[in-house]
C-alpha cells in the first residue's frame, strides 16, 4: 500500500471522528502529512511488488527443495538395500 494511500484512508478516519469539530485547517493538513511520511519512510517495510516477487522465489525453492528431499530419500532406500 502506497503511502499516499495510509495517509488518505487516515485523514478520512480522523475527519469522520473529528466530524462536531471545525474542519482543519490546511496547515494542519500538511504537517500532518509530513508527519506521517516521515513515519512510513523510517518504516521497515517493502512494497507489495516486492512482496510477491519474494513470494514467488520462495515458492520456487519450497517446489526445488521438495524435489531435492524425494530424491535423497530414494538414495536413502537404495543405499539401504544394497546393505542388505
Amino acid at each position: 500500500m502506497e503511502s499516499e494511500d495510509i495517509y488518505s484512508q487516515f485523514q478520512s478516519h480522523l475527519e469522520k471522528t473529528l466530524s462536531g469539530a471545525e474542519a482543519m485547517s490546511t496547515e494542519m493538513h500538511q504537517l500532518l502529512r509530513a508527519a506521517m511520511n516521515k513515519t512510513l519512510s523510517n518504516l521497515d517495510v517493502v512494497t507489495r511488488e516486492e512482496f510477491d516477487t519474494q513470494q514467488a522465489v520462495l515458492v520456487r525453492s519450497r517446489e526445488k527443495i521438495d524435489v531435492l528431499e524425494k530424491q535423497i530419500a530414494e538414495i536413502e532406500t537404495l543405499i539401504t538395500k544394497n546393505k542388505a
